[in-house]
């Protein structure tokens, strides 16, 4: 499930993540590069930014090469760390395999919303959408772990 929120908004499950380390919550997978306040901090600016700038004229389709490269090392992350103890590999490889296609299908959705409502609005609504999505996916994983 969140390699679907990394198709739409690559920071948000890393900022989700991150969040949800502050709060006191503990991931059931080994999580590393999360835990120093660098990449903690790093990755919730990063989340907020990405939400504005997705909605600059000039923000690049996710499906360049960079947005699917970010899109695999957050999906990668956020799947180790989610997954049960001993299985953050295939908990990588599923967010990583299921992020990818999707990011295709999610900007399919997003141009036809785009022309319907403009690149604003639409991007209200994604945001939304993947950010509920993103914190019930981390809050699922991690309830009860402190």
């Amino acid at each position: 499930m969140i390699g679907a929120v990394a198709s739409a908004r690559s920071m948000t499950p890393m900022a989700a993540i991150a969040t949800a380390r502050l709060a006191g919550r503990n991931s059931p997978g080994r999580l590393v590069l999360l835990d120093h306040p660098l990449f903690k901090f790093g990755a919730l600016a990063m989340g907020v930014g990405e939400l504005f700038g997705d909605k600059m004229k000039s923000a690049p389709d996710r499906t360049v090469f960079l947005g699917l490269l970010a899109r695999v090392m957050s999906a990668g992350i956020a799947g180790s760390a989610l997954a049960p103890r001993g299985k953050e590999k295939t908990g990588a490889l599923l967010a990583v395999a299921t992020a990818v296609p999707l990011a295709y299908l999610t900007l399919a959705g997003r141009k036809r919303a785009m022309a319907s409502v403009g690149q604003t609005k639409s991007g209200l609504v994604e945001d939304a959408l993947i950010v509920s999505a993103g914190v019930a996916v981390v809050a699922l994983a991690m309830r009860g772990r402190r």
